[in-house]
């Protein structure tokens, strides 16, 4: 069978993958006994990584494998034919208007009626009320609904007093987004991201890919410094963070954030950096081993405690480094492309503590 992702359509290989595969499964759970073999046929080098990835998640080998993909396969693994359910789409039945409630009876031998007499018959709501499941008629919650007290909730938040705001921290009280929620947003930012030519974003070297830490994680960089608020347009660097991070964060990995000078330039508040967070979703908190923040303000510092406070517990994974020579300890030096500026600053706040980094020719030595 062929890869479901297509170049035309740019739906997300990953989420793809998991379609393809979980359908499989749930065939084969079915025809087991009349299949010899299910060959996937990709056209990639990246959809072959993708599918030998996730193919033990659906079919384990063994008992360690099995422990695997219970805890990292999705909320969302479909319907009994692995077809994806969602609550807006579905059907929703109301009860009968002006029915009666009225017990089970068993139906007399004059119910049976011949096809051609059955739809001719008539038969008042009370009587259809007798014969049709409660649990189907009655409706849990509408998604409607659900979504319209969201919006309320939001609204509500946007305009009462606020002490974030106050703060210049920004909207940090908005509703929490589901699991589901939080993978559809994530595959509709990969898939836009993936359409389109950020070629200017990544010339800023904000963000950028490094080498692995010392347990040989991969690891992500971020430059505060060339975060240039004024000319950046936030909605395209949030599809390049997500591009560049997708195959990153499919296992554990760590961040490294230089602050070095970046107290000087205009930074998003934090209702910014929530929502980032979720567009990046939860297998972005689940496999991010630490955040490495050299050189960190107490500004800095202060936001970081209110996100650990108000935003989530990932936040606490943060690990603050005063000097370059520490997180030498955590990612060793040739794994990491750093600025100048970082060198010039490091420098010039620990220049006269023993041990410093020469800015031209990046060795550590012990000052005379």
């Amino acid at each position: 069978m062929g890869c479901i992702y297509t170049e035309a359509k740019t739906y997300p290989r990953e989420p793809a993958a998991h379609v393809a595969i979980r359908t499989v499964r749930r065939f084969l759970e079915k025809q087991k006994d009349k299949i010899e073999a299910v060959v996937f046929c990709t056209t990639t080098s990246s959809d072959t990584e993708i599918y030998k990835r996730l193919l033990p998640l659906y079919f384990p080998r063994d008992n360690h494998e099995e422990e695997i993909a219970r805890l990292k396969l999705p909320a969302d693994v479909g319907d009994e034919n692995g077809e994806t359910t969602t609550a807006e789409r579905k059907i929703r039945i109301k009860p009968l208007p002006n029915a009666k409630v009225s017990s089970p009876r068993t139906p007399q031998a004059s119910v049976d009626l011949s096809v051609s007499n059955l739809g001719l018959s008539r038969r008042s709501s009370s009587y259809l009320g007798a014969f049709l499941d409660p649990a189907f008629m009655s409706l849990i919650k509408d998604p409607d609904q659900r979504r319209r007290e969201q919006w309320e909730k939001t609204a509500q938040a946007q305009n009462s007093w606020n002490c974030f705001k106050m703060l210049g921290y920004g909207e940090l009280g908005g509703p929490a987004l589901s699991a589901a929620e939080e993978y559809t947003l994530h595959s509709r930012y990969l898939a836009k991201a993936n359409s389109m030519n950020l070629s200017e974003i990544a010339e800023m070297k904000i963000v950028y890919r490094g080498g692995v830490d010392s347990e040989g994680r991969p690891v992500m960089v971020v430059v505060g410094a060339h975060f240039l608020l004024r000319c950046l347009d936030l909605e395209r660097f949030i599809l390049y963070v997500v591009k560049e991070f997708e195959p990153v964060i499919q296992k554990p990995y760590s961040i490294v954030y230089f602050h070095s000078a970046a107290s000087l330039q205009m930074q998003p508040d934090l209702g910014w950096m929530k929502r980032l967070q979720q567009i990046l979703g939860r297998k972005h908190r689940r496999n991010l081993h630490a955040i490495y923040v050299l050189h960190p303000t107490f500004g800095l510092k202060s936001a970081i405690f209110a996100l650990q406070l108000f935003v989530d517990n990932v936040w606490k994974k943060v690990v603050y480094l005063d000097r370059l020579l520490q997180l030498f300890r955590y990612v060793p030096r040739e794994q990491l492309t750093i600025p100048d500026f970082v060198f010039q600053h490091d420098l010039e706040v620990n220049g006269g503590k023993g041990l410093i980094v020469d800015p031209r020719t990046k060795y550590v030595y012990q000052r005379p």
